[in-house]
Formats: structure tokens, C-alpha cells, sequence
């Protein structure tokens, strides 16, 4: 493991979003000196109220931009000169991707493209790069495609089944092109599904909780025991920092927890946590009319199940353990209650962005489900 690396102006692409918006307030915290320059391009999922306060400090700055727009992209970087690039913007979310992949291709590989190249010519020194540089790619475990026993390590075949893991396999493949092609110094990492604060409730945890909260039906794909690999955002903020810090450049890295559950264990825990911690906080959203005892497994409703929907995903975070000593802090139980009471604690946040688009998104996506 190589010595710390230090950066004093990073740029964070997609820094409104869940998890930017929760690394770009790790980072400041932990890295106060450091410029750090937000693009983002404010879509559905991006809210820049999820860092508004962050923007007193002189060290935090925020631009509007579409990362496949070459000439903006170009223009940023040239103004700002970054030592360091990490790639969280995309879109994200499956169901989206399967209704219309366009977006998913220009965003999540022509994207990504513009920002290889954007880094490649300001570090380009006679074709060669100063490999104290850094590009990380944020990618997710989504490319392995689904996994029936085994654990999805750095050297498992990508096998994306969705046009988002598709695209976003796209994307990791592009990367690793610029660091064999032109030894460029890129990090690729690949993590599980996450959950915690300001996550887009189109998300199966924040969607469950936002639904229970309001008495609507809790809608679980197929028979529900699909598997997913769960880990709170901060422990994989925190192990990106790590590798920011400490790994040398051209590695994968695979960010897991090992919290495997069912969907439909994970819901019926939820229900519990949810009616626990809203009868502890009934007036604290006074305005909701539901009553904690209506939050029950009666809400649960099976719908047709979602095409290509993998079974099964398990991350193997050896690598990452072992070689930059990083491992998850927070429980899944813990994790799981911390979440609930904060969309609790925060239901103005879902009201604000559950309008409009999100709506008539809703209303198309469950339509079968007639609430």
C-alpha cells in the first residue's frame, strides 16, 4: 500500500445525488482544506438542497452541468484544474433504464467518456500522467450480472442484465481502456445496494418507508426472494476515501457489507422498525394521517415481477479489507433504524420531491397495483 495520497481541488460529479451528496459532506468534514467543486446536473434524483449548507464554506462550490456535454466538461476543468476526479453521476435506477435506456447510454458511458478525456488533457504531460493524480469511477456490483451461490469478487466476468448494468459495464470497460491503453491513473469501485439519508424514494427502502408512512401498498416484485447485498452509505463513503487515500492506481475495488437478504425479509423487518420508531415519534409528523397500527404486513403487495431481475448479488470485500483496511461500521440493524428515523425525522425532504414527475412516474410504475 502506497504512501497517502493528498488532493487540495477535487472535482465530485453527481454531488446532489444519494450517495455523492452524502460523500461530498464526508469529504468537507474530513477534508476541510480541500476545494471541492460540485457538478451536477440537478435531474429528478439530484436535489442541491441535499448540500445547500455546506456552501458557507469558501472551500465548496457547485456548477450546473451535464457530464456528456464536452465543451462545458472541458471548459470546468480547465478553469478549475483538479487533482482528482470521482465519478458518482448516473442514472441509476432499473425500472427507468428498462422504460428507456437512451439516457442511461448518454449519461453513464458517453459521460464518463467526456470526463476520461477531460482529465486525460489536463494531466497530459508529453503522454505521460502524474500518478498522484486520481480518477475514481464509481460503479456497483449491478455488472456481475446475477450471482445463485457464489460471491462476486474483482476478477468475476461482468454479465450485466439491465440496460443500466449494461451501461454502467460500459463505463468500467472504458475506464480500464485509459488506464491499459494510456496508463492512466483510474480506480474502479464496485459496491452493493445502499441505503441511508436522502435517498430518491423511487428506491426500494426509502420508497417502502415513504409508502408506509402514507398508507399505501408496499410493492414487492415477484415472489420477493430476490437477494441483495446491503451497506450503509457512510461505511461506503468511507471506504472510498480509503482508497482515495491510500490505493494505488488500475485496481478494482469491491465495497460490500454482507448483509444478504430476501426483498421480502428486508420489507417485513422494515414494517417493524417503521411502526416502532413512528409510534415513538407520532407527534413529530402530526400531519401524516396514518396511525402506527396501520403499518402491518397487510400493506405488502405482490406485483408482476420486473424483466432480467437478478436473483441474487453478494459482494466479496476481501480485497478492500485486506489490502486497505477498510471495514463496514454500521450494522444492518442499526443502519436499517438510523434510516427510518430519519425520513421520520425529515418527511418535509420526501414531501418536497414526491410531487410533479415523481408522481406520474409512481402512478405509471404501479398502476397494477390500483391504490
Amino acid at each position: 500500500m502506497k504512501e497517502k495520497n493528498e488532493f487540495k481541488k477535487i472535482i465530485i460529479t453527481g454531488g446532489c445525488g444519494f450517495i455523492g451528496s452524502n460523500f461530498v459532506r464526508m469529504m468537507s468534514n474530513r477534508f476541510p482544506d480541500t476545494k471541492i467543486l460540485v457538478l451536477d446536473l440537478l435531474t429528478y434524483a439530484g436535489n442541491i438542497k441535499n448540500i445547500n449548507d455546506l456552501f458557507k464554506s469558501q472551500k465548496i462550490s457547485f456548477v450546473k452541468c451535464d457530464i456528456s456535454n464536452q465543451k462545458k466538461v472541458f471548459d470546468i476543468f480547465k478553469n478549475f484544474l483538479p487533482d482528482c476526479i470521482i465519478n458518482f453521476a448516473a442514472e441509476s435506477h432499473v425500472d427507468r433504464s428498462i422504460v428507456n435506456s437512451r439516457k442511461f447510454v448518454e449519461t453513464n458511458v458517453l459521460g464518463t467518456q467526456t470526463l476520461l478525456e477531460a482529465s486525460k488533457w489536463i494531466w497530459d504531460k508529453n503522454n505521460e500522467y502524474d500518478k498522484d493524480k486520481r480518477y475514481i469511477q464509481i460503479s456497483t456490483d449491478e455488472v456481475y450480472g446475477s450471482s445463485d451461490n457464489l460471491f462476486f469478487n474483482e476478477k468475476t466476468p461482468l454479465d450485466p442484465h439491465s440496460p443500466y448494468a449494461a451501461s454502467k459495464a460500459s463505463a468500467d470497460l472504458l475506464v480500464k481502456s485509459y488506464i491499459d491503453t494510456h496508463d492512466f491513473p483510474a480506480i474502479i469501485t464496485r459496491c452493493s445496494n445502499n441505503y441511508g439519508p436522502y435517498q430518491f424514494p423511487e428506491k426500494l427502502i426509502p420508497l417502502m418507508i415513504n409508502n408506509m408512512l402514507t398508507g399505501k401498498k408496499l410493492p414487492i416484485y415477484g415472489d420477493g426472494k430476490n437477494i441483495r447485498d446491503w451497506i450503509h452509505v457512510s461505511d461506503h463513503c468511507r471506504g472510498i476515501i480509503k482508497i482515495l487515500e491510500s490505493s494505488d492506481y488500475g485496481e478494482i475495488y469491491n465495497i460490500g457489507s454482507n448483509n444478504e437478504i430476501s426483498n421480502i425479509n428486508l420489507i417485513k423487518s422494515l414494517i417493524k422498525i417503521t411502526r416502532d420508531e413512528f409510534e415513538k415519534n407520532y407527534n413529530v409528523q402530526k400531519r401524516l394521517t396514518i396511525s402506527p397500527n396501520k403499518i402491518n404486513e397487510n400493506l405488502i403487495k405482490f406485483v408482476k415481477d420486473r424483466p432480467g431481475h437478478d436473483k441474487r448479488y453478494a459482494i466479496d470485500n476481501s480485497k478492500i479489507k485486506n489490502i486497505i483496511r477498510w471495514k463496514p461500521m454500521i450494522s444492518f440493524k442499526e443502519g436499517l433504524k438510523q434510516t427510518v428515523q430519519w425520513y421520520i425525522h425529515n418527511y418535509n425532504w420526501i414531501e418536497n420531491i414526491t410531487s410533479g414527475e415523481y408522481k406520474t412516474y409512481y402512478d405509471k410504475m404501479y398502476a397494477i397495483m390500483g391504490d
